[in-house]
């Protein structure tokens, strides 16, 4: 009984975690019209909008013949970086009534919200990759470690993004817009609509800057056999990932009882 009673413990983050993945299945999925469709609909819709107006301005795309596959190439890692960073960023305040319970803590909102969006954005993008394959035809010797890798990367940079934003957007509600502001370029400039190797030696090394832009080029090479992506730097990535995922959580660590006594 005694040994019962110990062990126990070890287990309550699990239970915790899956817990709030649960509930954040049926309110964010369960509840709305469709469910998961929608998560399936935004980067299709995207991927569609981009086809139709980069096919009438160029016969084929800067990597293979098929367009709707380079855009999902381009699109998908940012996807999976700004979901992650998105529902991490608003974790403490969307389970802010579920902390003040024993044993659920801040981390385990945080973990919960990352787990279920990268299990979700992994069931996407590879729904989709699949889809467009067939769909659009072509042959494709597909390096499955490099994929995971990119996604590895846009997980760890929305995990980093998320966390810091997570205690920005808790202590300065206005941070939250002048973020949605500031994540918009990032869009343009990440390599979605183009390759970053054949610009200019000086533009390059400025955009490689923008760690967003390689786990981009890693799954691209990690689809097309042709393409060796030399210019992406894990490390880098990795090293932004940590600083910020550091510097996010000893901020939510030194201040989350802050944030939870508000608005109490």
């Amino acid at each position: 009984m005694s040994d019962a009673v110990i062990a126990k413990p070890r287990f309550v983050f699990f239970r915790s975690v899956f817990a709030l993945m649960l509930r954040e299945m049926s309110t964010t999925y369960g509840r709305s019209p469709g469910g998961y469709v929608w998560a399936f609909a935004e980067p299709i819709g995207g991927i569609l909008v981009m086809t139709a107006v980069f096919g009438m301005i160029a016969r084929t795309p800067p990597l293979g013949s098929n367009f709707p596959l380079f855009f999902a190439t381009g699109m998908l890692p940012f996807v999976m970086y700004q979901t992650t960073s998105a529902k991490v960023g608003v974790a403490i305040r969307y389970s802010k009534p579920l902390l003040s319970y024993p044993g659920v803590t801040y981390v385990d909102a945080i973990m919960a919200r990352l787990f279920l969006n990268t299990l979700t954005q992994v069931i996407i993008t590879v729904a989709l990759l699949v889809l467009t394959a067939v769909l659009f035809g072509g042959e494709y010797r597909v390096n499955y470690l490099d994929c995971a890798r990119a996604f590895a990367m846009a997980t760890a940079l929305g995990f980093g993004v998320g966390v810091v934003n997570c205690y920005l957007m808790s202590m300065f509600h206005l941070w939250q817009f002048i973020w949605s502001v500031l994540n918009r370029p990032l869009f343009i400039v990440s390599g979605i609509f183009f390759l970053l190797d054949p610009l200019p030696e000086h533009i390059r090394s400025m955009l490689l800057w923008n760690p967003f832009a390689h786990p981009i080029m890693m799954l691209r090479r990690g689809i097309y056999d042709t393409y060796d992506a030399v210019h992406v730097s894990e490390l880098y990535v990795y090293a932004v990932a940590l600083v910020l995922s550091a510097l996010g959580m000893l901020l939510l660590h030194r201040f989350h009882a802050i944030i939870l006594d508000e608005g109490a």
